[in-house]
């Protein structure tokens, strides 16, 4: 009898525990999207993240997130002169907040901002000049904000959005196709 009492208050305890978890972790597939150089040139591999919770106000839990991710353009494809890849790197620290809705319990909207770094490294040859060394980073501000879907008590699916505007040098025209970044991202996650 102590046993099966034992299982059921330690069954229970874990199950409000995942719900109300203070941590959780995250892999998304990247999309990009719009009208800029992203888009245009580049597809994205995964997207792993995880959000700590650490402030609790009524309906509205705050806390911090850190995200990154592989993005890859590939010109091998066109048989040219240009044969080479580069791979951009992302780095996302963000606070975010998320809204608990009592009438929806499984539905939790989120917004948040941070700071994305873009790191974008360079293999192989363009018009016969290697360009391995051309790597850059680029650091800005950016805003997040989606939608997260209780499947279980530990297991969610979201979905968000990350816009990010660069500050490109005086090499490059500042206009929304070389400064704008979206993705949007389809993900997966787990309460612990």
């Amino acid at each position: 009898m102590k046993q099966k009492l034992f299982l059921v208050i330690l069954f229970l305890s874990l199950k409000s525990f995942s719900q109300d978890s203070k941590l959780s972790l995250e892999m998304h597939y990247p999309l990009t999207m719009g009208q800029n150089f992203i888009s245009k040139n580049y597809s994205g591999i995964i997207d792993v993240g995880g959000k700590f919770r650490f402030s609790e106000l009524k309906n509205i839990n705050i806390g911090a997130s850190l995200n990154g991710g592989i993005l890859s353009n590939n010109t091998n494809d066109n048989n040219g002169d240009q044969d080479f890849r580069v791979k951009s790197y992302l780095i996302q620290p963000r606070i975010f907040s998320e809204l608990k809705i009592e009438s929806v319990p499984k539905i939790r909207p989120f917004v948040g901002i941070g700071y994305t770094f873009m790191v974008f490294k360079a293999t192989g040859t363009n018009n016969g000049f290697d360009v391995s060394a051309s790597n850059s980073t680029e650091s800005v501000i950016n805003a997040n904000f989606g939608v997260a879907y209780d499947i279980t008590s530990k297991i969610f699916l979201d979905l968000q959005f990350d816009y990010v505007k660069l500050n490109v040098g005086n090499e490059v025209p500042k206009t929304a196709f070389n400064t704008n970044v979206n993705l949007l991202k389809v993900g997966l996650g787990l309460r612990l």
